[in-house]
């Protein structure tokens, strides 16, 4: 009976397959495309296992006991880190719903700088409970409703409730933000050197908008990483900048006071004439008159720029050695192959322009002097193993540059990845003035007010606000896997005290996060486990917009790869 009970299960297995088969090709038929279509519940399924692939990827390196991944690509480079945009910008993601979710790490990193984990695995846990409500007979409309809807209403509940201005927890409040940022990173044994570091190089490059807000542009602090000593021995080099270039020769000065720089992006070499162009001579005598007239082309041109009072000179291209001699003779630095990005932070710190080239709308070289930025000083100093220049007193805006010092350059990378996570994470508080409680209060306190919220519901959309409370608590249930901790215990332990929170108006309870060292909770508040609200906020955002988009395709068509041209040689040939 059993053996009958198996061939019968097995033929109405085949029979589904024919008919998907078939319906795979009518499909095609009907489209008259080469290529394949897939629709409802099987293409669902299929972005669900995408997302889930690409958030398992990630997962386990969350919270500040979060394990590191080595990427290796395909020429050999390693690179170990545990930040997720990293990870994911670093994989050769292949199928287009996964994108996405790749996208999506990208857009938190560039637009808080942290919580680039979380929002991937909020995501891919949103998308999965959609999904399942769809197999329970709801309409995609209606879910997408729902979880439109619940986050409005989680958005409204941490800006009312769970916020907390930095104004009432005083300067603290940014150092313990940056701490949290930095507790899963390379730099968490020595977070009270790195914190001060980090909040230091952000006020120091402070500016206002017209409307008298104060605005922190990350991009005006520069990060160099030299070899060698203790990452300890990092600096900050506060109201300048630092480029890892040295003087082109010894015998310009080290030091130049009142600088006035010239910002060149075309080689000081020797004029050459263009590819193409033939010069013919009746005499011998004309060569050297040819060869000594390029000469005199450069240093026209060398001349024009130091004329124009530029007593320091960089350019992202080369200078001849035979140049080199005017600098000299002038007493200016010149420095070379300087990279176009730190040209262009230079140019705006100390109000340059960098110059393409000196032909003006008349066809005549000239250099203009509006062009020259300006600073109190430019430096030669050692550093390590090599010299960098320092420019300090920069005119226009303030600039700050930190000088990271590490074994090697697997070390240095995470430590420039670790530091900007920070550096953006102190940016959003300072800028926003707000923070919220880590370690999973938050999410934990969104599901208890969102499941009681959906009971109030007497729409269909009720279930899927249920499901994205539900959804939620993958987060302090991650936190706590990675913590090798009960994830069961301690998230019924947090949704408890936050029902009684809510229910009993115990505002001491609200701040209840996870404690991953002891396996506890605790109020993270007064434990200084702080988050910016921005960062919490956009996350819900990101991550729900990106559900509902995935949500939405309930159609897919694959065309096939069109075959190479026939070479005509071969036709020939036949």
């Amino acid at each position: 009976e059993d053996f009958a009970h198996d061939n019968a299960r097995r033929r109405g297995s085949a029979r589904r397959q024919t008919g998907s088969a078939r319906g795979c090709d009518r499909g095609r038929m009907m489209l008259g495309l080469d290529g394949e279509r897939r629709s409802g519940k099987d293409v669902r399924q299929e972005h669900v296992t995408a997302t889930t692939a690409i958030a398992n990827i990630v997962k386990s390196s969350l919270g500040p006991v979060g394990l590191d991944k080595m990427l290796v690509d395909e020429v050999g480079d390693i690179t170990i880190t545990n930040d997720g945009a990293t990870i994911l910008s670093r994989l050769e993601v292949e199928h287009p719903v996964a994108k996405v979710l790749v996208e999506l790490a990208q857009l938190q990193d560039s637009e808080v700088g942290d919580g680039t984990t979380s929002v991937v695995v909020v995501a891919a846990e949103l998308l999965k409970r959609g999904n399942e409500l769809v197999k329970q007979g709801i309409h995609p409309t209606t879910i997408m409703s729902g979880f439109r809807l619940a986050l409005k209403e989680a958005v409204k509940y941490v800006k009312s409730t769970l916020m907390v201005a930095t104004e009432e927890l005083g300067d603290e409040a940014v150092v313990a933000a940056a701490k949290t940022s930095m507790a899963s990173k390379l730099l968490s044994p020595h977070d009270a050197f790195w914190s001060r570091l980090a909040v230091d190089a952000v006020r120091s490059v402070r500016t206002e908008t017209a409307d008298g807000k104060a605005r922190y542009p990350v991009s005006a602090v520069h990060v160099l990483k030299a070899h060698g000593k203790s990452s300890l021995e990092s600096e900050l080099v506060r109201g300048g900048f630092a480029l890892n270039n040295c003087r082109a020769a010894q015998g310009m000065p080290s030091l130049v006071q009142n600088a006035k720089i010239a910002l060149l992006d075309f080689p000081l070499q020797r004029h050459k004439v263009s590819l193409g162009v033939s010069v013919e001579v009746e005499d011998v005598s004309e060569v050297e008159g040819i060869r000594q007239r390029e000469m005199d082309i450069t240093k026209e041109r060398i001349e024009k720029i130091l004329a124009a009072g530029a007593n320091v000179v960089l350019t992202t291209k080369g200078i001849d050695d035979a140049c080199l001699k005017y600098f000299v003779e002038a007493g200016a630095i010149a420095a070379r192959r300087v990279k176009k990005e730190d040209l262009t932070r230079l140019a705006r710190a100390c109000g340059g322009q960098v110059v393409v080239t000196l032909a003006d709308t008349e066809g005549n070289e000239t250099f203009d002097p509006a062009c020259l930025g300006s600073a109190a000083s430019v430096s030669e100093e050692r550093v390590g193993d090599n010299e960098m220049l320092y420019i300090r007193g920069t005119a226009s805006t303030k600039a700050t540059t930190v000088v990271l010092r590490g074994a090697n350059d697997f070390h240095l990378d995470e430590l420039d990845r670790a530091l900007h996570d920070v550096l953006m994470v102190v940016k959003r508080v300072l800028e926003s003035a707000a923070v919220v409680a880590g370690g999973g209060a938050v999410e934990a306190a969104l599901s208890v007010y969102l499941e009681s919220f959906a009971h109030s519901l007497g729409t269909r959309e009720q279930l899927a606000v249920a499901e994205f409370a539900e959804a939620l608590l993958v987060i302090p249930r991650t936190l706590a896997v990675n913590a090798a901790q009960d994830a069961v215990e301690l998230a019924a332990k947090l949704r408890a005290n936050h029902s009684k929170s809510q229910a009993t108006d115990q505002t001491d309870l609200k701040y209840t996060g996870l404690d991953l060292v002891n396996g506890d909770t605790r109020d993270n508040l007064k434990a200084g486990v702080l988050e910016p609200a921005i960062s919490k906020i956009k996350c819900l955002r990101f991550a729900t917009e990106a559900a509902v988009t995935i949500l939405r395709i309930d159609d897919s068509i694959k065309l096939n790869p069109k075959p190479p041209p026939e070479d005509p040689r071969k036709r020939r040939g036949r």
